[in-house]
């Protein structure tokens, strides 16, 4: 009986780490197929593998129609001031939260969980005419501003950093005639290194990943980004699927750069806030 539910048991984790793997790879399969084949070829074979795996005229073509260089530069410029100011901001919250008791603190963090579960969609009418109202529609200011706000999530993952470093050095600090911002400075913010690199990388992959709100905020063909560039090749009545394969396999490669490369800080960062 042992072995038979043993064997049965491995039949099914193979199976369903078969059908894991394959609902994971089709879409990069289909995608990386697609971007090889013109556009009669794409709707005529299927998923069967291109004819000429060297075919980069979707390359050429959704770089220099698409503008992708554009929209590199211009999300580049939108991720170096959103995620430092994300680092600033979350930092901060989380040292006043953590290591100071005042009569608001539970209230802000409610608010800061409440905000997190209502539905953006619910509240995008007042955000476009905020956003309006400051003159900053059309422009990169738009989206910076509303990717600057630190989310619960990386200040609960700040917060367990910052509560497991020992008070002690604040009060040694203070001896020492430092002022608050100066603990924070020195002492506070150095020791939040692997909570930080962690959350620079998955805000730099959540902003480089969104197409909603460049779309929205910032309409202008000047100031494409990455995600909303492969758009131009989506017509009215048709798109050119091909065309928008390539772009994002482009598109992709960073980001798949970036994870593997620093995973390992990913995983430390929220294992470690998790134990602390």
């Amino acid at each position: 009986m042992k072995r038979e539910e043993s064997f049965s048991f491995t039949i099914f984790k193979y199976v369903t780490l078969a059908m894991a793997l394959f609902v994971v790879f089709f879409p990069l399969y289909s995608v990386f197929i697609g971007a090889f084949k013109t556009q009669r070829e794409y709707y005529q074979s299927g998923l069967r593998m291109p004819t000429d795996l060297f075919n980069f005229e979707n390359f050429s073509k959704v770089i220099e129609i698409g503008k992708l260089g554009l929209g590199f530069k211009n999300i580049l410029i939108i991720l170096v001031i959103a995620v430092a100011g994300n680092v600033l901001f979350g930092t901060m919250v989380a040292y006043a939260v953590g290591r100071f008791d005042f009569k608001l603190k539970k209230p802000i963090m409610g608010m800061y969980l409440i905000a997190q579960v209502i539905p953006m969609v619910t509240t995008q009418v007042a955000t476009f005419s905020v956003i309006k109202s400051l003159h900053l529609y059309n422009t990169m200011g738009g989206p910076i501003i509303l990717y600057l706000g630190a989310d619960v999530l990386q200040i609960v993952i700040y917060l367990q950093f910052v509560n497991s470093i020992p008070k002690d050095l604040d009060e040694s600090a203070m001896m020492e005639g430092a002022s608050l911002f100066r603990i924070y400075r020195s002492i506070i913010f150095p020791l939040l290194g692997p909570a930080t690199a962690t959350l620079v990388i998955l805000k730099t992959i959540s902003i480089y990943n969104d197409f909603y709100t460049p779309y929205l905020y910032m309409p202008s063909q000047k100031l494409k980004v990455v995600s909303t560039a492969i758009y131009s090749f989506v017509g009215p009545n048709a798109a050119q699927l091909n065309v928008i394969s390539a772009g994002i396999l482009i598109i992709f490669i960073p980001t798949l750069l970036l994870f593997l490369f620093l995973q390992r800080y990913i995983f430390a960062g929220v294992t470690n806030g998790a134990v602390k």
